[in-house]
């Protein structure tokens, strides 16, 4: 916890920490001394005086301080005073003549209040949207603060005598600045792929924020819906020469680096810690091994501890792929083998490609040669910002992510071509999922993904919950809950028909198939039609006309629904759902037998307990947790792993077949329900939604783990709890599989 928090702090700083601060300067900053961005002050000021607002405006504060400052900082402090505009008065007082005013103030009418994030202040949707019109309306409304926008912050600063200043975009926002912009500066590049929005509540938000900056870059509306601005006020009209800022201070201290761009038409690459120097002098070293095998690289040259290139004023390498798929998909595919071809030349191959999947070896491999990091100039992809290298690496991990970076957050490239065709044309099918778990691994390492899961949850939106927003919004609540909530409503007593034979079909039979059976599937599709899909045979929608209403209940399992709610309507059919696959939906469960005499006086903690596991050669600790879980909770259900999950997931043999592991589990007294753990949706999250228990229990040896923690922190959020048993130190089940192995039983 201790580096997540220091990551965290050092991304709050990373709004300032890469501002030219003339040394031994004095600062003072408008707030306390813990915030994250007074502790980077520290160690960048010669004298660094923090105070409150209340405290500038006194007068006897002023007098013992004077004209004294270089720089006066504040974030978001301002928002909170009825008048800010009376400290900004104060405020000039206090400033040198030469220095700056600094103030990071957030937007009323930033994107992320459009896309359903509610006010940080007052706690509601839309009230800065408004102007707070409805926020402060009655006299017993107490100010809690506010925001303003663009032009009201203008008028403010001017009013207050500040004449000189300059607008900088931030996004995310001021607590996650990642993407800086200078009011003259447009991003040259699609966003959906670089920004990872977050948000003060992010269970309200019902858009994607980074899909929409392309479109309001174009339409003369970026700046004006920024998220937050850094304004940089200066009395004698001198401002910093920077255009654009892009930092990754979630890097921690060796890999974060802030991207500047300066108006003169440099780029400088920059440590954010003195850990992280390495890392430039690595890229020039990679550049010029690139360079050596002929690939394509933007000039650049170490240069007093910064790494320093040329800024390219052309179309990215990404930008340019995705509109040719979108114009021309045959001079796309062309130009994609260009692309791969170069990922292949970029160094020696070690092991040719044998047909196994895994592809050519190379002895180097620029994990990091995605379109994203590329220009398009005079024929051929130009390559920049190559940091990351590895010794001997599967060029087809390379490619995938080549292919993975491209497609991102664009669904209109999935309709033209699916990915899928594209792994297929580049032979990475066979190993994809090996691929897909490097490319996991690779950036979870990098942006501390496992370090930061439980701030992530806290900020950043979840898709499900997105999409449940946009429904929620298209029905009244009694269509809503008919369509995708309750769900199973009369399948009980109706013969269930699923419409669809696709990935939502088969993920209903996987997760409520045993306590839904389906009767039919149906499908618009004539070439399915007589094929089966787990045993259950697919027919023509047709079929629905041949029973008579009242008999049968259709659930429709299609991503894209509305047609066949159309088609449905149009044939008469009206007792119909929607299964939404990431939903939760409650399973049946087999009634719970009521204790009688002392037993129904001892009440117990949780209603309903999980624990999931392999239980390959039973032991007494299995027994033991089995037990000590049951004293808890009134109804104890237990998941046990598929030998095809073992497989997957642990990448071993069982020693016990899935079919007699779940028997002996059944056995134990202390077990009221066995669980087959379905192959693809095995974590928490999936138990949770399936089994809607109160209570997961676990072992000990999982509790400092941050990928346990992140979900125990899930759990808590949704209302129910984890608890760690102690392991049981003396029996495991590897500790029996190794003395079997070393047959010593």
């Amino acid at each position: 916890m201790e580096q997540a928090q220091e990551i965290i702090r050092g991304i709050q700083s990373g709004l300032l920490q890469w501002y030219g601060f003339k040394p031994d300067s004095a600062i003072l900053y408008i707030g306390r001394e813990e915030d994250a961005v007074a502790e980077m002050l520290k160690r960048r000021a010669g004298v660094l005086v923090c105070v409150s607002c209340k405290m500038v405006g006194e007068e006897g504060w002023r007098q013992t301080y004077g004209e004294k400052f270089d720089y006066i900082i504040s974030v978001a402090a301002l928002e909170r005073q009825l008048h800010p505009e009376r400290i900004l008065t104060c405020l000039r007082k206090l400033l040198k003549a030469d220095g700056k005013l600094l103030l990071g103030m957030n937007n009323r009418f930033g994107l992320r209040y459009f896309c359903g994030d509610r006010d940080p202040y007052t706690e509601r949707s839309f009230d800065g949207v408004e102007g707070y019109r409805r926020a402060y309306a009655k006299k017993e409304d107490i100010f809690q603060g506010r925001m303003y926008s663009k032009a009201e912050l203008k008028a403010m600063l001017q009013g207050a005598g500040w004449e000189e200043c300059r607008f900088y975009a931030v996004l995310s926002d001021l607590e996650n600045p990642t993407l800086i912009y200078d009011q003259d500066f447009l991003p040259n590049e699609d966003l959906s792929g670089r920004l990872f929005p977050t948000y003060h509540y992010p269970n309200t938000v019902f858009m994607e924020e980074e899909c929409l900056y392309k479109d309001l870059s174009e339409n003369g509306m970026f700046h004006q819906m920024a998220n937050a601005y850094l304004i940089e006020c200066a009395l004698d009209g001198h401002f910093s020469d920077i255009s654009h800022v892009t930092g990754s201070m979630e890097r921690g201290r060796e890999h974060a680096v802030f991207t500047v761009i300066h108006k003169s038409g440099i780029v400088e690459k920059r440590a954010a810690y003195p850990e992280g120097q390495a890392r430039l002098e690595k890229m020039a070293e990679y550049s010029e091994d690139l360079k050596a095998h002929g690939v394509p690289t933007v000039e650049g040259k170490m240069k007093n501890g910064v790494y320093v290139m040329p800024y390219i004023n052309g179309e990215t390498g990404h930008a340019y792929l995705k509109r040719l798929l979108l114009e021309d998909k045959e001079m796309f595919l062309q130009k994609l083998d260009q692309f791969r071809d170069l990922i292949l030349q970029s160094s020696e191959i070690v092991k040719a490609d044998s047909g196994d999947g895994e592809g050519a070896i190379l002895r180097r491999g620029y994990i990091d040669m995605v379109p994203l990091n590329s220009f398009y100039l005079d024929d051929t992809f130009v390559f920049y910002d190559q940091e990351f290298c590895e010794e001997n690496y599967p060029a087809n991990m390379i490619i995938t992510r080549m292919i993975a970076t491209l497609y991102a957050g664009s669904v209109e490239l999935l309709k033209k071509l699916p990915m899928e065709k594209l792994f297929e044309r580049y032979n990475l099918t066979k190993k994809l999922d090996y691929f897909w778990r490097m490319e996991w691994d690779f950036l979870a390492n990098l942006r501390n993904e496992r370090e930061l899961r439980k701030y992530r949850n806290a900020c950043q939106r979840n898709g499900e919950i997105v999409h449940s927003n946009r429904l929620c919004m298209n029905y009244s609540q009694e269509d809503y809950e008919r369509l995708f909530v309750d769900i199973f409503r009369n399948a009980d007593t109706r013969r269930l028909i699923l419409f669809g034979s696709g990935k939502f079909t088969k993920t209903f039979l996987d997760l409520y198939g045993q306590d839904y059976p389906a009767y039919a599937i149906i499908d618009n599709s004539e070439e399915k039609w007589g094929r089966e899909l787990d045993g259950i045979k697919i027919r023509p929608p047709q079929e629905l006309q041949k029973m008579r209403p009242g008999e049968y209940k259709v659930l429709i399992c299609i991503k894209n629904y509305l047609s066949v709610m159309k088609q449905l309507d149009e044939m008469g059919v009206t007792e119909y759902s929607i299964f939404d696959s990431r939903r939760s939906y409650p399973r049946k469960r087999r009634p719970i037998a009521v204790p009688e005499g002392k037993a129904a006086a001892e009440k117990k903690k949780y209603h309903v307990g999980y624990i999931a596991g392999v239980f390959d050669l039973f032991h007494v600790g299995h027994l033991n947790m089995f037990k000590r879980a049951k004293e808890q909770c009134d109804y104890l259900i237990v998941g046990v792993v598929t030998d095809e999950g073992v497989r997957k997931y642990k990448e071993v043999e069982p020693f016990v077949p899935y079919e007699e592991r779940a028997d002996m589990v059944r056995s134990c007294r202390y077990v009221d329900e066995v669980a087959e753990i379905p192959l693809n949706f095995g974590g928490t999250r999936d138990a949770f939604r399936l089994h809607h228990f109160d209570c997961q229990f676990s072992g000990s040896d999982y509790m400092d783990n941050p990928e346990w923690l992140a979900e125990k922190e899930f759990l808590e959020q949704h209302g129910a709890e984890m608890v760690f048993f102690p392991y049981t130190e003396s029996t495991s089940s590897t500790k029996l599989k190794s003395m079997i192995e070393r047959k010593l039983l």
